[in-house]
């Protein structure tokens, strides 16, 4: 069947129950490139979802992109359905089916307060309260069926529907259309993202190093990252010339590689996100033959930092405080400045090229 152009319709769909869904999970797209990364909630903010349906309260709509009309270039999985909004409802739904959520501690079933039944799973109610479990199991979600044409509608459809949520920065740029926000996730399924760095990746902290690596290589230089200049990067770049925009892909991939030698797995240099982009800079200036004194370098860097922070605190006037030390703190307050990334590269460069001249005499 062939796809019409600039399709868009969101339509109430014909009501199924949890079971249906649940007996379909494996036909479901749980991670389309627009979607918020998964496990979100809690398992309290998961069984408090299981209590509201328990107990007949209104749960939010969800939105569900539906492939079954017809073949789509936007049904990357090739399957029916891609969840749009409502990822982390589902996955409160399919854990309680599976055992990995229980009943809350102060659950109480309205229809039969005296019944205990907090702390229980499915199979408990299953066995021993089949009625209520039967209630669960034909419980009607509303879902919302999503038929387009273009991934700039179902992105734009995501963002919107996120409006009055806390989404991050990164989260929003990951649903804008064009080119860059699919090389930003290139960038962060990474090696180094995935593995070598520290800091959580949730709520997107990888594809928001990742877009600022691609930033700086873009511009060939270092730039100011605050969430104007790199919404305003995601909307433009590319999109008159989308082969500089992927060599600048490809250089990052290069010089991540290159960090992959240098640090360890989950390094505890890498704790802090705003690190990365410093750190990524100096590594593409230094020479292939001192990279190997990169990171020794940054564990007494970091060391020296400390002892003077203390020495600072303890005793402010002291001869012995270093004093571009404490600068490189001051810049390190607002990561996302400019004259932030310049001087701290600017110091960690000059250091670390006085450092790897002492190591090669």
């Amino acid at each position: 069947m062939a796809i019409k152009q600039d399709i868009f319709r969101v339509s109430l769909s014909e009501a199924k129950t949890l079971s249906w869904w649940r007996a379909r999970r494996s036909k479901i797209d749980m991670s389309p490139p627009y979607q918020r990364r998964g496990r979100l909630w809690s398992a309290t903010d998961k069984a408090y979802l299981i209590d509201s349906i328990l107990n007949g309260f209104d749960v939010p709509k969800v939105y569900v992109a539906d492939f079954t009309w017809g073949d789509s270039p936007l049904n990357l999985k090739r399957l029916p359905y891609a969840i749009i909004d409502g990822k982390q409802r589902f996955e409160a739904i399919f854990d309680f089916y599976d055992g990995r959520v229980t009943l809350n501690d102060d659950f109480v079933y309205r229809e039969a307060p005296t019944i205990k039944l907090a702390g229980l799973g499915y199979e408990d109610l299953r066995k021993n309260y089949s009625e209520i479990a039967e209630a669960f199991d034909t419980f009607n979600l509303s879902v919302m069926s999503v038929i387009a044409s273009k991934e700039e509608l179902i992105n734009e459809l995501f963002v919107r529907l996120n409006r009055s949520k806390p989404l991050t920065g990164a989260e929003v740029r990951n649903a804008m259309s064009g080119p860059a926000p699919k090389l930003f996730r290139k960038v962060a399924e990474h090696e180094f993202f995935t593995t070598y760095v520290a800091f959580s990746v949730q709520r997107g902290q990888d594809l928001n190093a990742a877009a600022k690596l691609m930033m700086f290589e873009y511009e060939g230089k270092v730039s100011e990252t605050k969430k104007r200049n790199m919404d305003q990067f995601t909307k433009d770049a590319g999109k008159t010339d989308r082969s500089k925009l992927e060599l600048a892909a490809r250089r990052v991939l290069d010089t991540l590689e290159i960090m992959t030698e240098i640090f360890l797995p989950h390094d505890r240099l890498l704790l802090s996100a705003g690190a990365v982009p410093v750190y990524y800079w100096l590594v593409r200036a230094v020479p292939t033959k001192t990279q190997r004194f990169v990171r020794q370098f940054l564990i007494e860097f970091e060391d020296a930092r400390r002892q003077n922070r203390t020495l600072s605190s303890e005793n402010p006037q002291s001869s012995k405080i270093d004093r571009e030390l404490v600068e490189f703190d001051n810049f390190n307050r607002s990561t996302n400045d400019q004259a932030s990334h310049e001087w701290r590269f600017r110091i960690l460069h000059s250091r670390f090229n006085a450092y790897a001249k002492a190591q090669s005499d």
